[in-house]
C-alpha cells in the first residue's frame, strides 16, 4: 500500500474507523440522518442590510440577466442575486471552498482543497489588508455582492449549507485569491511533491479531486484585428475562452450597468461580482491561459536534532508550526475533525514529508487585489485607463488580447514573472539554504512580451508563444527574456492554424472573422498529424482488421466537421495519447493500442468504421442529445470523454463565445452564444438548453446594449425579492 503523508491522511486509521462507525450508529439510532440539515442563522440583519441596495433585473428572451443600478453597488447586488437564482449550488462550493471549509460539506475528496486553502495562506492577509489595499469603490462592490447572496439566502433557507451564511466582502476578495494561483497551475507543485519525490511514490489519484474541476480546461482563443485589416474598417475581437460546461469556472453570462458607469457584457464565475473578460462600449479584452513557470519548490536542510530548525545562509532559523483543522463529513450530519501542520519559513509555506521537507515560494503570493484590478479594467473607457488598470499587476498570470472603438488592438502576456537570479537551474528542486535564491521582485508589466497595434493589423492568442503573436514585424524577440522568467513557448494546433488563416486573408470581413474562429482542420505541423503520421507508418500486416482500418484512417483530410467519416477513427485513435502529452501525465497511452481500442469501440457500437463525426461526438444536456463538429486542439474546440453508448459527450471547451465589433464610427456590436443557456443547473428551467440547437449549428445571437433595444425582447423585470 503507498505512503500516505501525515499532511494527507484523511480517516483511514482503524481508531478512526472504529470511533466513526460507533457515532453513525448512534446517530441513526437518534434518527438524526434522516432529518434534512439546514442552515441556521439570524436573517432579519440580512434582509436589513439588502434594504440599503436596490437592482433592477430585466431577463431577455433567453434569460441572460441585465443587471442595472444606480450605484456599482447596486449592480453587484443584483448581479449576485440572479448567479443566486441560477446556481447557487455551485456558488456556495465556491464560498465553503474558499474559506476551507468543503470537506465539511462534500466529504473527504475534498479535504486537499481544505489542505490547499490553508497551505496558501490568504486569509490572513485579506483580514489584514482588506481596508488598506482595496479601494472604497472595489470593497463596495464586493458588499454589494456579498449582500445580494445573504439576501437569497435569507428568502430560500431550504437551499442554504450550515455555515456560508452571512456572506462578507472578504469572501470575494479571498475567492480571487484562492483561484488565481490555481490558473497557472500552483497546485501541480502540490501534488507532485505528494504523488512523486526521490523513490517515494505516492497514491494521488484522489487527491485535489476538486482542484480539477476548479483549474481552466485545455486552452482558448483571443483574435483581434484592426481597421487596417478588416473589409470594412471595423474594429473585431474574439472573446472564446475554454471551459469545463460545469463547475466552479464554467461562464455565466451577464450584462450590468450602473448609472456611475459600469457598463459591461460578459462572463463571470460563480461567485465572481465583476465581468472577468467582454467588452464594454469602449473597449473590451479577453483571456487565454498561459503557463509561466510561476513556482518554486526548495528543498530545505533540517537541523539533526531539531526538525522545526532549517539552513539559511549558514545560520539555523525556526519554521513556524500552524496546526490547521480540516472538518470532514463522513455520513449524513456526521463529521470528523483531523488536524493538519502547515510551516512557514522565509519562503514561503512548508510541507514536512517523509523524503524530505519542502518550501514553495509562488507569483502572487501576498497579493489581494486582484478584484480591484478587475473592477478597474471594466471601468475602463480608453486604452490608456486600461494599460493603468493592467499596471497594477494583481493578476499573476493569464493573457489578454485587447481591442477599442479607437482601432487598437494588442496582446499583452500577463504574468508576474520572478526576477530569478540568472544561471540557476529553475526548473526542478531549489536549494533552499541560500536566501538570494529566494525572488522578491517581478518584472514590471511594460516589460512583459507584448504586441501593440502589430504592423500585420492582427494578433491571435491560443495559449501558444508570445513571441509568435503575429506576423511579421512587431512580436517580441526571445532574446529580450532570459530563461529564468519561465516563460514558456509551445505551439497549438489552434495557434498555427489562427495565424496562417488571417495571414492568409488581408481583408477580415465579419464572416471571415468567424469562419476562422470554426475552423476544424488540424495543420501539418500538429501533434495530431504527427501522431496519425506516426500511426500511418506502423506495420500491422499480421492483422487483416487493424490493416484495413490504417488504410481507411491514410484518406483522412485532417478535419473534424461533423460529416467526416474518418475523423472518428482518427481521433479516437490519436486523442488519449496527445491528451496525455498535453497533460504531462506520467503514464503515456501506447498509440498501437490506442488505435486498436478505437476500431473495437466503432465496430461494436456503431457497426462500421467510418460513422459520421457527427454520429460519435455529442452535446448532451437535459433532454438534448445533439450532434457537435469540432474536436480537441481546433478552432472549434470540443473536448469530450467516452461514454456507456461508445459515444464522445462534450464537457469543455467552446463555451461562451462573444463576438465584438465596433465599425467606423466606433459605434459596438456585440453577438455572443453559451454552450447550454442561462440556467445553469436548474433541469426545470426553458434557459436550461435552450442555446444548444444555435450552439452546435455554430450560430449566435445578438446582445442587446441599449435598454430600449433589450424591451422589445425582454421576458421579466423584477427587483431581488420579488
Amino acid at each position: 500500500m503507498a505512503y500516505v503523508p501525515r499532511a494527507m491522511r484523511t480517516l483511514d486509521r482503524p481508531l478512526v474507523r472504529a470511533a466513526a462507525a460507533v457515532l453513525v450508529g448512534i446517530a441513526f439510532g437518534f434518527g438524526w440522518m434522516s432529518w434534512p440539515e439546514r442552515a441556521r442563522f439570524d436573517a432579519a440583519p440580512l434582509l436589513a442590510t439588502a434594504e440599503a441596495y436596490d437592482a433592477r433585473i430585466l431577463r431577455d428572451e433567453f434569460g441572460i440577466p441585465h443587471v442595472y443600478g444606480k450605484r456599482d453597488a447596486d449592480v453587484a447586488y443584483g448581479l449576485a442575486w440572479v448567479q443566486c437564482e441560477d446556481d447557487f449550488e455551485t456558488l456556495q462550493t465556491v464560498l465553503l471552498a474558499t474559506r476551507g471549509e468543503l470537506a465539511a460539506h462534500a466529504g473527504k475528496g475534498a479535504a486537499p482543497t481544505d489542505f490547499l486553502a490553508a497551505l496558501l495562506g490568504f486569509w490572513d492577509d485579506v483580514e489584514a489588508r482588506y481596508e488598506s489595499d482595496l479601494s472604497p469603490e472595489a470593497r463596495a462592490v464586493a458588499e454589494g455582492f456579498a449582500a445580494g447572496v445573504n439576501h437569497w439566502a435569507a428568502l430560500h433557507r431550504d437551499r442554504v449549507a450550515p455555515g456560508v451564511v452571512p456572506v462578507r466582502g472578504q469572501d470575494l476578495v479571498a475567492g480571487f485569491a484562492f483561484k488565481t494561483p490555481l490558473f497557472y497551475g500552483f497546485e501541480k507543485h502540490v501534488k507532485r511533491l505528494f504523488e512523486t519525490q526521490g523513490d517515494l511514490a505516492l497514491d494521488g489519484a484522489q487527491a485535489f479531486q476538486w482542484l480539477d474541476h476548479t483549474s481552466p480546461s485545455i486552452g482558448s482563443n483571443a483574435f483581434a484585428v484592426a481597421p487596417s485589416r478588416s473589409s470594412d474598417g471595423a474594429t473585431r475581437l474574439l472573446v472564446n475562452s475554454h471551459q469545463p460546461f460545469t463547475g466552479p469556472v464554467a461562464w455565466y453570462e451577464v450584462r450590468l450597468v450602473s448609472e456611475e458607469g459600469w457598463d459591461m457584457a460578459g462572463g463571470v464565475f460563480p461567485g465572481s461580482p465583476v465581468v472577468l473578460h467582454g467588452h464594454n462600449r469602449h473597449l473590451g479584452w479577453a483571456n487565454t491561459v498561459n503557463a509561466p513557470d510561476l513556482a518554486d519548490v526548495y528543498r530545505l536542510e533540517i537541523h539533526p536534532d531539531d526538525p522545526d530548525l532549517y539552513r539559511l545562509d549558514g545560520e539555523w532559523r525556526r519554521l513556524e508550526r500552524i496546526e490547521v483543522p480540516i472538518r470532514v463529513r463522513i455520513l449524513g450530519r456526521l463529521r470528523w475533525t483531523v488536524t493538519r501542520e502547515i510551516l512557514r519559513s522565509a519562503h514561503g509555506p512548508a510541507l514536512r514529508l517523509e523524503h524530505g521537507t519542502f518550501a514553495l515560494r509562488f507569483a502572487g503570493h501576498d497579493e489581494i487585489r486582484q478584484l480591484e484590478q478587475y473592477y478597474r479594467l471594466n471601468r475602463a473607457t480608453d486604452f490608456a485607463s486600461w494599460l493603468d488598470a493592467m499596471r497594477l499587476q494583481a493578476l499573476p498570470s493569464i493573457n489578454y488580447v485587447y481591442a477599442d472603438r479607437d482601432g487598437n488592438i494588442g496582446y499583452f502576456y500577463n504574468a508576474l514573472l520572478p526576477e530569478r537570479k540568472p544561471g540557476v537551474d529553475w526548473s526542478g528542486v531549489i536549494p533552499g539554504d541560500r536566501s538570494d535564491l529566494i525572488w522578491q521582485r517581478y518584472l514590471p508589466f511594460d516589460a512583459l512580451p507584448q504586441v501593440v497595434n502589430p504592423p500585420s493589423g492582427f494578433v491571435v492568442n491560443a495559449n501558444h508563444s508570445p513571441f509568435q503573436t503575429t506576423v511579421g514585424a512587431g512580436n517580441p524577440d526571445p532574446a529580450d527574456f532570459g530563461t529564468e522568467l519561465g516563460i514558456t513557448d509551445p505551439m497549438t494546433n489552434r495557434a498555427q492554424r489562427a495565424l496562417a488563416l488571417f495571414a492568409a486573408d488581408d481583408a477580415v470581413s465579419r464572416d471571415d472573422f468567424r469562419a476562422i474562429k470554426y475552423d476544424k482542420r488540424y495543420a501539418d505541423a500538429s501533434d495530431t498529424v504527427a501522431l496519425w503520421r506516426e500511426l500511418l507508418a506502423m506495420d500491422f500486416a499480421a492483422d487483416p482488421r487493424l490493416s484495413a482500418a490504417q488504410r481507411l484512417l491514410a484518406r483522412w483530410d485532417r478535419t473534424a466537421e461533423a460529416g467526416d467519416r474518418i475523423a472518428a477513427l482518427a481521433l479516437l485513435s490519436i486523442e488519449p495519447v496527445a491528451r496525455a502529452r498535453r497533460e504531462r501525465e506520467a503514464t503515456i497511452p501506447d498509440l498501437r493500442e490506442s488505435f486498436g481500442a478505437a476500431v473495437e469501440l466503432l465496430e461494436a457500437h456503431h457497426g462500421r468504421l467510418d460513422p459520421e463525426w457527427a454520429a460519435v461526438n455529442r452535446l448532451r444536456r437535459g433532454a438534448l442529445d445533439e450532434p457537435v463538429s469540432g474536436g480537441p486542439d481546433l478552432l472549434r474546440a470540443i473536448y469530450a470523454d467516452p461514454a456507456e453508448d461508445g459515444r464522445l459527450v462534450a464537457r469543455a471547451g467552446d463555451t461562451l463565445v462573444m463576438f465584438v465589433e465596433w465599425d467606423a464610427d466606433g459605434h459596438v456590436r456585440s453577438d455572443a452564444i453559451h454552450q447550454f443557456g442561462s440556467a445553469t443547473l436548474d433541469e426545470n428551467s426553458p434557459h436550461y438548453a435552450d442555446q444548444v440547437p444555435l450552439f452546435v449549428q455554430e450560430k449566435t445571437r445578438p446582445v442587446p446594449l441599449d435598454e430600449a433595444e433589450l424591451r422589445r425582447v425582454a421576458t421579466r423585470e423584477y427587483r431581488p425579492g420579488e
